[in-house]
């Protein structure tokens, strides 16, 4: 006898083959049989029509703190995930020395946007290297299966402590950061993350530390995945770090190189295809890179407490360290502002916040900034504003990934990886969690710019195969059963509410799901219709080997 049977469904296979309508059994929490069966099963499931996908592979995640209190790491699971990938950009929690733990806390504060309240009050500090941290998690078990970078920013800050953010590291410190990176991966990581983005500062301003690793450094460290024979080079790019550069990376470690954050810009609408197009390159070289790129709008909520929009900027540099009078009085001085103005009024191969005045709201008014200015500068008029409300006023931008057209062209890219939830970070800010469901919902039945078979093989079986994640992400035989099953005619991300839930009853914005009436994690059924959890149950496992 079968545990489930899930009758009657539309399977898409997350193979890339065209849905067909079928039975799938699961027995020991792996996928038994595909197409019809006719035995029983202590479990049955009638899809009546529904859709029967795998579970969403959410590959850019920043649960590394909030798994440690939340085996759940919601809202993924009940948005389709049922795997993620943690610790990008270089950004995890491991290895760290007790003596680090408060710098390590505020700088995912500044750069990520979590709260320093939540992190103080929540992170289970049961562990000192990542291998600690990885046996940690996998004891105390997840809803969901969750695989984790070796993160370059931790391993720097590790063996260079507070110097890791001010220069760059000798050979015998880099020596020490390859022991760290390969025990990690031997310990079960899924590769290595970093960035040289100029938008990820951490305390008081300061670069996050692997802003200061130069060429031979990444090469080091990169070199350790072929030594270990697996794994993903994950880079989160900054304008000075060139693609051909990352393609030399993939050349000597043999590995794959994932690019991001491949955002489309309207005011530099080309660049994001310049980089595209020499990643197409490459592989047509036989390196292996890929664009991670979103499907999502980047829209943010923000207050000028923490301005993170902004914070990329070469001229806000000098409020970055400042707090309280002393950043107000800096928000006030007009070289201040015209130094803004003056870059702004430049082109920039990636920047967050470009200019667009028309695309920034006050919340409470919903106004944009262009319309209350009127002839006055949009700049002056958006810090007057904030500075009158004691730095409180809510404002929302669209700041990339507005052109649908260009978005599109982008998730077609035979080069492209469907990516950047960031699920878990800037928890004020924005909650793009459900970006699988945004996929399906969006860009599959209301535009048509992927077909239901194209966008599941995007969010699972590509995935899968690009991070060498083993029998998951495809609806075969002896494959895990992770499921999501769900109404293609209803799909998609409800709106984005706020909640008082983290630790130290902190904020943070969730979302919910249309549409999704199961999911299933190696066989156990963990979310019912739309997105209600159905048990306690922690059915995920920690991913730990990987193809070479």
């Amino acid at each position: 006898m079968h545990d489930l049977v899930i009758r009657n469904a539309l399977l898409v296979d997350g193979l890339g083959s065209p849905p067909r309508r079928g039975d799938l059994a699961v027995k020991d929490g792996r996928i038994l049989e595909v197409g019809k069966t006719s035995l029983s099963a202590k479990e049955t499931v009638d899809a009546d029509g529904l859709a029967l996908m795998p579970g969403i592979i959410d590959n850019h995640t920043h649960y590394d703190a909030q798994i440690t209190w939340d085996p759940w790491a919601s809202p993924s699971p009940a948005l389709g995930v049922t795997t993620a990938v943690i610790g990008n950009c270089g950004f995890t929690i491991a290895p760290c020395r007790p003596d680090d733990r408060e710098l390590v806390m505020r700088n995912l504060t500044q750069v990520e946007g979590m709260s320093l309240a939540a992190l103080r009050a929540g992170i289970r500090w049961d562990f000192e290297s990542l291998p600690q941290y990885l046996d940690m998690l996998e004891r105390r078990g997840a809803a969901l299966n969750i695989a984790c970078f070796v993160g370059h920013s931790s391993v720097r800050t590790y063996v260079m402590g507070a110097a890791a953010s001010q220069r760059a590291a000798t050979p015998e410190e880099v020596s020490s950061m390859r022991s760290l990176v390969l025990e990690g991966l031997r310990a079960g990581a899924i590769g290595l993350s970093s960035t040289t983005s100029p938008a990820h500062n951490g305390e008081g301003g300061l670069p996050m530390p692997s802003r200061l690793a130069d060429e031979a450094e990444l090469r080091a460290l990169v070199g350790c995945l072929r030594e270990a024979g697996r794994g993903v080079f994950m880079l989160t790019k900054g304008g000075q770090t060139l693609v051909p550069f990352l393609e030399s990376l993939a050349a000597d470690s043999g590995r794959p190189v994932v690019i991001a954050a491949l955002l489309h810009s309207s005011t530099n609408p080309s660049a994001v295809f310049e980089d595209l197009g020499k990643i197409k390159e490459a592989n047509d070289r036989g390196h292996r890179l890929l664009g991670a790129v979103s499907c999502c709008p980047l829209s943010m909520e923000f207050t000028l407490h923490s301005p993170y929009v902004l914070e990329g900027l070469e001229s806000w540099k000098p409020a970055l360290p400042l707090k309280g009078e002393a950043f107000k009085a800096k928000l006030r001085e007009k070289a201040f502002r015209d130094g803004i103005r003056a870059e702004l009024s430049q082109p920039a191969h990636f920047r967050l916040f470009n200019g667009e005045w028309h695309k920034v709201q006050v919340v409470e008014s919903q106004r944009t900034i262009a319309e209350i200015a009127g002839n006055a500068d949009p700049l002056d008029c958006m810090l007057d504003l904030a500075l009158k409300g004691d730095l409180d006023t809510v404002f929302s931008a669209l700041l990339l990934n507005s052109d649908e057209k260009a978005v599109g062209k982008m998730l077609r890219h035979p080069c492209s990886l469907v990516s950047l939830s960031d699920a878990g970070a800037h928890l004020t800010f924005f909650n793009d969690a459900g970006f699988g469901l945004h996929l399906l919902g969006h860009w599959v039945r209301k535009l048509g710019v992927l077909t239901l078979a194209e966008a599941v093989w995007r969010l699972t079986g590509h995935p899968a195969t690009i991070f060498g994640i083993e029998n998951r992400g495809a609806l075969k035989p002896g494959y895990q059963a992770d499921l999501l099953l769900f109404d293609p005619a209803r799909i998609e991300r409800g709106p984005v509410k706020r909640t008082f839930d983290l630790p130290a009853g902190e904020p943070r914005l969730t979302a919910q799901a249309v549409g999704v009436h199961g999911v299933w994690v190696n066989g156990a059924r963990i979310v019912g219709r739309n997105g209600e959890r159905t048990g306690e149950k922690l059915p995920g496992q920690l991913l730990r080997r990987f193809a070479a």
